[in-house]
Parts: C-alpha cells; sequence; structure tokens
C-alpha cells in the first residue's frame, strides 16, 4: 500500500535540512512536485490500476531525490563535474546505514521498482537494460517521459542562469560530434557534449525519445521546443545555422505524427 500523504509529508520534511531560498533548490523543489503530477496524469491516461497510479506519483516525488545533496555539496546539476544524480538517490534512499526509503513508503514489495525507475529516469531507450519486467519497464518510461516534459518546461520558463547555470549561452558553439549525433541518430551522446548549448541540443532530442503519444501530444499543445528555440541566438554563424536545422528536423518529426490525444 502507498501513502501519498505520508510520502508528500516526508519530502517537505527531507528538504527543508536544505537552503530554499537558493534558486536550483527552489527549482529542483517545483520540478519534483510538477513531475510528480505529470506521473500520477500520465498513469491515470494509460489506464492503469490505483496502485500503479499511485506508485508513478511516488516515483516522481522520489526520482530526483539525490539533487538536494549534489547541489549542496558540488552546487551543481551537472552529473559529469559532479556525481550521477540517479545513482547518489538510490544511495540516500537505500543505503543500509542510513536509507530514508521507509519514511516514504513501508511496504517493500515497491523497492526494486522504485530504485530502478529512479535509476534509469533520464537515459535514453536505448540505454535502458534489457532485463526488466514489464511493469519496470513501464514505470521507467512513464518517469521518463513526466520529467522531460517537465525539463522542457523549465527551459521554456525559468530564468536562463537558473537553469543552465549561467545566464548567456550566445557565445557557445555547438560540438561536432553533437551535431552530427542528432542530425543522423536524433540523439546525442552525453559524454561528448562540451558546451551548454550541446546540452541544450540533447533538449531537442528529447522529442524523440518519449514513450508515449499524449506526452508528444502535450508538448505540441504548450509549443514548448518554438518557445524553447526562441529564447536562444548565437553569435557563431555555423552555429546558428545548425541549431536552425535541429529545430527545423524536430518540427518535421512532430508534424509526422499528428494529434494523438494529451494528459
Amino acid at each position: 500500500m502507498i501513502d501519498m500523504l505520508m510520502a508528500k509529508k516526508a519530502f517537505a520534511d527531507y528538504v527543508k535540512s536544505y537552503d530554499i531560498q537558493n534558486d536550483k533548490i527552489k527549482l529542483k523543489v517545483e520540478h519534483i512536485e510538477r513531475v510528480s503530477q505529470i506521473a500520477k496524469k500520465l498513469a491515470t491516461k494509460l489506464e492503469l490500476n490505483k496502485e500503479d497510479v499511485a506508485l508513478a506519483e511516488l516515483i516522481g516525488l522520489l526520482h530526483d531525490i539525490g539533487r538536494f545533496e549534489q547541489i549542496k555539496r558540488y552546487n551543481t546539476f551537472n552529473d559529469k563535474k559532479s556525481v550521477n544524480h540517479g545513482e547518489f538517490g538510490v544511495h540516500i534512499l537505500f543505503n543500509q546505514k542510513d536509507g530514508i526509503i521507509r519514511n516514504f513508503v513501508k511496504d517493500t514489495q515497491y523497492d526494486e521498482i522504485i530504485k530502478k525507475a529512479i535509476l534509469n529516469h533520464n537515459k535514453n531507450g536505448s540505454d535502458i537494460p534489457d532485463d526488466l519486467t514489464t511493469r519496470e519497464l513501464l514505470h521507467i518510461k512513464i518517469i521518463g517521459d513526466s520529467d522531460k516534459i517537465d525539463i522542457l518546461y523549465i527551459l521554456t520558463y525559468e530564468k536562463k542562469e537558473t537553469a543552465w547555470e549561467k545566464a548567456d549561452l550566445s557565445d557557445d558553439i555547438i560540438t561536432d560530434e553533437i551535431y552530427k549525433d542528432f542530425m543522423e541518430k536524433g540523439r546525442i551522446d552525453y559524454g561528448k557534449k562540451k558546451s551548454s548549448v550541446d546540452t541544450l541540443v540533447g533538449h531537442f532530442a528529447y522529442i524523440f525519445d518519449f514513450n508515449f503519444p499524449d506526452s508528444i501530444q502535450y508538448i505540441k499543445e504548450q509549443n514548448y521546443m518554438e518557445r524553447i528555440y526562441n529564447r536562444f541566438e548565437f553569435h557563431n554563424q555555423k552555429t546558428m545555422e545548425q541549431y536552425k536545422k535541429i529545430y527545423d528536423k524536430v518540427v518535421k518529426y512532430m508534424k509526422t505524427l499528428g494529434d494523438q490525444g494529451n494528459i
């Protein structure tokens, strides 16, 4: 049994130990709360039973739990410069010495699904392990889509310096390998990225990695991709031309999908 009132109280208690006035902490609290509700709505739209709807909502609440300590210790969201926040979150929740998972859910039957969902929530589909149960994979897909939907919301509306850790990306250059991978595969290798605009290209690649038609339809209705595109201009002419081609590829792909539902 999952008691979401208990889980939400545990989350509120947990974040009290962090500086809510810190823009990064505030951003992450709001992101987690929105993702949890998006996951609940998506699971409901998929006509899952009440238990799995609650589980999707709980995973949304826990998926970025590692971010708070990451920000406190390293003052960055950049996993490459600090720690893998998914692995860190699982450690915080489940380590044998002082893991806090029982503060959020008393029943141990959901532990493996929660662990695997957190570990894989920010991976591309092809990077997700193939030894998962049907239920584990379903919840990984739900949290993956929910997380991406809200990240696109953040990139559309939040201050650039909070989302990107710099206010101005205009001097950034798209790495050639990143551009090549995006145009050929519709995805990037995050290990190759060298700039904030490389990360931005990765966010445009989200559109090719959504799992559910309702997710893409919602993105289309909110016009996130166009709004994000229009927030940035680059001084380097080559990068600006590449940026336009990246956006055009996204628009062309979305047009091929048609209207398929919403959340």
